[in-house]
């Protein structure tokens, strides 16, 4: 029974993070925001050292947000399994570290890519198509977070232009 409380807790903080990063934060920033298509889709990937170069803490405020969404549910997931808020939060980690290795001669396995879309995790070539393509392959973790993120860019675009037109309007 412990087993599978952490295996459920781990699993939840998982998909309900990437989730709610992917819809609350992740997509609204391309849309809205400034500092993640500046920094994190440029070579230099670092809020930290940009944020110090450009003088610029706030900076540091967006790379918390992009975290903040797996945060928010350790306390109620701890309750579940504190063993499995813990593998999932260093899951969460180990998989930021991995999709980011954007060397020109890494290449994951074929064997781990079939995994990989057999589980819908998303791959370090499927989030480099990402930073290189700011509008596609969404879903930090989970590849099938894509499709409907792009439907949800798109709709947060209209709301922008709707905006934009009435506030020229109101002039």
């Amino acid at each position: 029974m412990m087993v599978l409380q952490a295996l459920a807790a781990a699993l939840l903080l998982l998909l309900l993070g990437d989730f709610f990063a992917t819809f609350a934060y992740h997509v609204p920033e391309h849309v809205f925001g400034k500092f993640h298509s500046i920094v994190h889709h440029s070579p230099n990937r670092s809020f930290v050292r940009y944020a110090l170069h450009h003088r610029k803490p706030i900076a540091l405020v967006d790379g918390f947000f992009s975290a903040f969404p797996y945060f928010a549910f350790v306390p109620w997931l701890w309750q579940l399994s504190p063993w499995g808020t813990t593998l999932g939060l260093s899951l969460a980690g180990l998989h930021v570290i991995w999709r980011h290795q954007f060397s020109p001669t890494y290449a994951t396995p074929e064997w781990l890519q079939r995994v990989c879309r057999g589980l819908g995790l998303s791959t370090p070539e499927r989030h480099y198509i990402h930073h290189c393509h700011a509008n596609l392959a969404f879903g930090d973790i989970f590849s099938f977070f894509g499709t409907p993120a792009e439907r949800w860019m798109k709709w947060l675009r209209w709301v922008k232009v709707q905006q934009r037109s009435r506030r020229s309007m109101a002039r």
